[in-house]
This record gives C-alpha cells, structure tokens and sequence, in this order.
C-alpha cells in the first residue's frame, strides 16, 4: 500500500517518506478500512517533530481519517464490510495511523460516516469536531449559557461555535485575530467576534454580557489565556481546557477562589467511554439534521504530506488540511 512514514523524530522534509509498505490485516475485533481522506491536526506535526519520543521503529502519522470498511476480524459482524467510517485514535498510542492507503483499528474506533458527508468532512471529526463536543457537553452542558469560544477561527472553535448554538447556548462569543477570522467565525453562528490583538477582552466580554461575564469558555490556549479568567468568566463559570501553549500554567488562585470558577481539564484522545459516546451519539444528531459546516481549508493528495504538515505548523489555514487517498 502506499503510506507516509517517518523512523525519527524531525522536520517534515528531513524525516517524512513517501512509499510502498505492505498493508495491515484485521486482527481479532478490528476492521480494516481503505482510507480515503486523512486529516492534519496540529497533534501530528507535534508529534512527528519530537512533543514525543517516537514510539515504534516506524510510524505512520495521523489519528483521524476516513474511508470503507474492507474486511473484519473474528468477532466482527461481516455486515460492516462495505460501510463508510470516520476513524478515531488511529495513531494514538498506535504505530499506524490513518496516512495510508488502509488502516486495521478496534472495531469501535470506526464510527459510522453518513452518505451524506464526505470523506474529507469526516476526517475532521476525531479530534476537532469531539473536542468541540466535549468541551460543551461536559459538566451539565451550555444550554441557557453565554460562552466564550477561545480561537473561534481555528478547526476546533469553528465547530465549538456551531455546535454550542445546536445544543442551546444563548449567546456564543469568539475571539479572532482578523476580519478575516472575524467573518468566518460569525458565518459559524457566532453572535460576536472581539479580536484579540486590537481589543480588551475582559471589557469587551463584560460589555456584550451585560457585566456578567460569560458561563463558559472553550479554550485552546490554557497557559495564554488564565489571566483573562477572571475578568471574563461569570461568578461559579467553567473554562474547558483542552489546549496549552506550554507545560506549565500559574493560576492566580485569590481571584479564581472568589469567582467559584472551574477548569475542566481533557484531551480528546483519553475520554472515558461514556463521554466518547455522548460526543459520538451528539454528532450523528448534528449530521442527520444537516447544516453542519466543515471548514476544510485545503486538501491536498498523500504524496504532499510535507506540504501539508507544513502549513498545518505555519498555523496560517483557517480550517482543517485533509489529504486524500487515492
């Protein structure tokens, strides 16, 4: 089959390969799936680049993907063969992922993938659209809420928008930093954009939410954006954490102790299995009623994986980068 790998960690010219590898059977309790769109996350390039020692003699990159069920292990209904998927995990604690012509995963992590949807859209949702779910869903949920989507623009906000308003948010904010952003996170559904780099967050927040602050925030950057907490949370409110821009976060504990706050932390790969369910369970609602919008910022094929890692690390596409398979 045809894949992308790498043997060490590096930059993406110096260490990715494109070539032949023989492809994967399906052990007992898996599926083997002939991918057809393989999503970039910035977790990949981390990754591949060294965030993590490399964990086997040869990995192929990617966790989320999309495809056709091709054949079953024991113990697996034969009635799946034939079955469009999106995949989750695929290279998470794995040495396989989901940048190759097929990928063999535990039955589970193949979640069936409406006709209605692409390849491309569903290779988004492993990890941005889950996210997105989770950091909503989580602790009673954002129905009646105001919320603050942190990087409303960025793959994961632009599905924390959308789908904050499907489960009854009644006000939904983002932060961006251009007209750009601005535009495409309100085409999104979002009520208001502050930009972050022009404006005052806290005074901005406090001035759309009538002084109150916002009942929840979605945040990718915990370690950035702790200050802000405080003036932009309502009293008792929750920041679902599921990014950092580094290891280390100092809360200022006085003013979190007086506002009651909570910090929710997660990260989309280690949900237990009744919150992957309810995100699972919740996107397959959102799917079948339609409407949903997938920002796909560029796709490009397999064999320019490096391109693609690259663009996905210069952090300039606004949407997700996919790479079909042909």
């Amino acid at each position: 089959m045809k894949a992308i790998w790498y043997e060490r960690n590096g930059a993406a010219r110096d260490v990715l390969t494109y070539g032949e590898m023989p492809a994967p059977q399906a052990a007992a309790g898996e599926v083997l799936v002939r991918i057809h769109a393989s999503g970039v996350n910035p977790s990949d390039w981390k990754t591949r680049s060294g965030s993590r020692p490399i964990s086997a003699p040869r990995v192929i990159p990617h966790s989320d993907g999309a495809g056709v069920i091709v054949a079953v292990g024991a113990g697996v209904d034969a009635s799946r063969i034939g079955r469009r998927v999106w995949i989750w995990n695929g290279q998470w604690k794995r040495a396989f992922g989901t940048a190759a012509e097929f990928i063999a995963v535990p039955f589970a992590q193949a979640v069936p993938l409406p006709d209605s949807v692409s390849f491309e859209a569903g290779a988004c949702f492993g990890i941005p659209a889950l996210t997105a779910l989770r950091a909503l869903l989580t602790d009673g949920g954002v129905a009646g809420q105001s919320v603050l989507v942190a990087g409303g623009a960025g793959s994961v906000g632009h599905y924390a928008i959308q789908f904050a308003k499907r489960l009854g948010a009644k006000q939904v904010i983002a932060t961006v930093s251009s007209q750009a952003k601005a535009a495409h996170a309100s085409a999104a559904g979002a009520d208001a954009c502050i930009d972050y780099k022009r404006e005052d967050v806290g005074a901005r927040v406090k001035e759309l939410t009538g002084g109150r602050g916002v009942d929840r925030v979605v945040e990718v950057d915990l370690t950035g954006n702790i200050g802000l907490l405080r003036d932009v949370l309502a009293q008792d409110g929750l920041c679902a954490a599921y990014g950092s821009n580094a290891q280390e976060v100092r809360i200022p504990f006085s003013p979190m102790l007086v506002s009651g706050a909570a910090i929710r932390f997660f990260i989309v790969y280690e949900l237990s299995p009744a919150a992957r369910a309810e995100c699972e369970t919740t996107l397959a609602l959102f799917l079948a009623e339609g409407g949903v919008q997938h920002a796909i910022a560029k796709t490009m094929p397999l064999s320019e994986c490096v391109a693609a890692h690259e663009l996905v690390e210069a952090g300039t596409a606004m949407g997700n980068v996919v790479l079909t398979v042909p």
